[in-house]
């Protein structure tokens, strides 16, 4: 019976198992099919990267899941090494190996050291010992001075201090920062009774004053905004000379106006990147001899409160920088010295007939750059530039001092130098009339076309192709959402740098996340495209990506390269700019790279010697656009951390 029954058994199996075997074979094909098509991938990505080394760093892995039942990699959050961190870095988990491909598409790895201690804040072109070599006259040994060969160039890995924190997310870092990030009291000390800055235990607290606004940054845009209309759109961008820790600007983000901020580095240690520290936009310059790195008629208003600029000097050359850069009908407002120097004469340690002087030296010069005083009221004055130059030029014909320019390109700034002439506005035919265009206010402004383009002022740019753009990196930014998880989370990122924004897309895009971008449009290729982004509404700078950029070190959360190594390819060492990418990037900040294929391959080589973990990724279009996606995270590591 029970050698009857076990033989019964057996032949049911057998049979359930012949049953089965049609299924068994088609899964076999479904299986050889899926590895072909993988190890076509392989080969078209240019092999698998080697496994991470262990350490603080160890929970980001290299390489992305790549399965037959999901096409589309998804680069999803994992544990975080770093302390204090919101949320997890990138994670590049391997699910496929394939062992000695890799060596055959790229280059051999080479490891790249930490730097010594001492450049934990090292900025190439604003180097202070380098500084020493030039003229202090004028300020120019603060201006951008790069190294001059590859033997000044550092070929290692700027730390970031020892206990280094991720930043509070926003809005909590406008008023907070940590202490181990920005390790200088310096400012605390010098600042104590002006509201600044002060030191809470492991911390920085922000409490939104400043010298000439003790109520409070708040209060102090009230009152500008009594005179001026700050709040119906009309008034988008805003450029702070000396800025101290921007709180000028953390306060005007939530009245949806955007201020490029910027100091001197080391006038006060370290001001620019407690700006940055607290997610407001910021970089390291001055008013010296060259042109600040922004396009003509760039800034709905400028503002200086007691940022200790001397105006009225050298024939006014740096009002009139202001006034070249202020758009049609902005605003230049000034508070601090010597405005209301009736009451705050004994104050500022200077006498009446100093500062009375002082005051009409600047009034003459605004009114030979035919700017109309607004108001003066308590410790705030504000002029206006003109919306054309039909009456300015009748003016011209009785004062002569300054001229109008010649034959200087306005949007020219980068190492130009600064001339004691108005930059004339494009031609109008009625007094009425706006020159260059009259711009929507926000925030319809972003996606109207921009002036410069309807006008047909940019060569061989259309305003379709200006609509077909913005449409094109709608699409694209999603995708990058698809395939970075952190990227549609609130807070991870909030400082973005756009490497070469071309009309400002990628930032336009992102208008709705609590994120600002700096657009940066290189030095080469089309660079007269900086105007545009600017009169869409968003700000950026001109940059040679050959040299370093005038910002700290770990600034930024998020980089983007949009076809960067394809445009500097023969003219400077890929080696340089990434860096140059990983010195302004934070500790788990993440790098999207847009590029051809084969450079993508290169650069990946040696980003996976930088403690960088990236994967190469498809198109947006699919597998058979020559055009990748390089996504990297930065690993976690500090000074003190050798095993990294």
């Amino acid at each position: 019976m029970a050698v009857g029954a076990a033989a019964a058994k057996l032949h049911l199996s057998s049979a359930a198992a012949a049953a089965r075997r049609p299924s068994l074979l088609h899964l076999a094909a479904v299986a050889v099919l899926c590895s072909l098509s993988y190890l076509l991938g392989i080969w078209h990505h240019g092999g698998f990267s080697a496994a991470p080394a262990a350490g603080a760093g160890a929970a980001v892995s290299i390489a992305t899941a790549v399965s037959c039942a999901s096409p589309t990699p998804t680069v999803s959050a994992g544990s975080s090494s770093s302390p204090s961190s919101s949320a997890g870095p990138l994670d590049f988990a391997a699910h496929h190996t394939a062992e000695g491909m890799e060596a055959e598409a790229a280059p051999r790895q080479r490891a790249y050291e930490a730097c010594p201690a001492k450049y934990s804040e090292y900025t190439p072109c604003e180097d202070v010992e380098r500084s020493l070599r030039f003229s202090r006259d004028r300020l120019v040994y603060r201006e951008r001075h790069c190294p001059a060969s590859d033997a000044e160039r550092l070929r290692c890995l700027v730390p970031a201090p020892r206990g280094y924190r991720n930043p509070f997310p926003w809005p909590a870092s406008r008023d907070v920062a940590w202490f181990a990030n920005v390790p200088h009291k310096e400012l605390t000390v010098e600042k104590a009774v002006q509201n600044w800055i002060r030191v809470d235990g492991d911390k920085f607290r922000f409490p939104g004053g400043g010298t000439m606004f003790p109520r409070g940054a708040g209060a102090y845009i009230d009152d500008i905004g009594r005179i001026i209309p700050l709040h119906d759109g009309s008034i988008r961008t805003a450029l702070d000379t000396g800025c101290g820790v921007a709180s000028w600007g953390a306060y005007l983000l939530s009245r949806n106006i955007l201020a490029m901020s910027f100091a001197p580095r080391d006038s006060h240690e370290a001001q620019v990147q407690f700006a940055l520290e607290r997610g407001v936009p910021a970089m390291i310059g001055v008013l010296a001899s060259n042109r600040l790195t922004y396009p003509a008629r760039s800034f709905d208003m400028a503002h200086c409160s007691r940022c200790l600029i001397p105006w009225q000097l050298y024939d006014g050359l740096y009002l009139i920088e202001i006034d070249r850069v202020l758009r049609p009908g902005g605003y230049w407002i000034l508070s601090g010295p010597p405005i209301n120097w009736r009451k705050h004469w004994k104050g500022w340690a200077r006498t009446r007939e100093d500062l009375n002087a002082e005051q009409q030296a600047i009034e003459k010069v605004a009114r030979s750059l035919c700017w109309k005083k607004v108001k003066e009221e308590n410790d705030i004055a504000i002029w206006q530039k003109p919306t054309n130059h039909i009456h300015c030029k009748t003016i011209r014909k009785v004062i002569k001092s300054p001229p109008f320019c010649s034959s200087q390109n306005p949007d020219a700034a980068w190492y130009d130098k600064m001339e004691a002439c108005i930059t004339p506005l494009p031609e109008v035919n009625d007094l009425k009339e706006v020159a260059g265009g009259e711009l929507k206010k926000w925030p319809e402004r972003l996606t109207a076309v921009p002036p410069r383009i309807a006008s047909g002022s940019i060569e061989g740019v259309t305003e379709e192709m200006y609509v077909e753009d913005t449409e094109l990196w709608k699409r694209r930014v999603g995708h990058y959402k698809s395939v970075i998880s952190q990227f549609g989370q609130k807070g991870r990122y909030r400082n973005l740098l756009d490497m070469n924004a071309k009309f400002g897309g990628f930032a336009a895009a992102l208008v709705d996340d609590p994120v600002w971008v700096m657009n940066m449009v290189p030095t080469v290729g089309n660079s007269t495209t900086l105007g545009v982004i600017y009169e869409r509404g968003l700000i950026g700078s001109y940059q040679d990506w050959c040299e370093g950029m005038s910002t700290y070190p770990r600034t930024y959360d998020l980089i983007h390269a949009d076809s960067v190594f394809t445009l500097y390819n023969g003219r400077c060492d890929m080696e340089n700019i990434l860096l140059e990418m990983d010195r302004i990037l934070r500790p788990e900040g993440t790098v999207i790279v847009r590029d051809d294929v084969d450079l993508l391959v290169k650069i990946k080589s040696i980003a996976d010697g930088m403690r960088w973990n990236s994967q190469i990724v498809d198109h947006e279009d699919g597998p058979l656009v020559r055009e990748k996606l390089l996504l990297v995270v930065k690993t976690y590591w500090t000074l003190g951390d050798n095993k990294q």
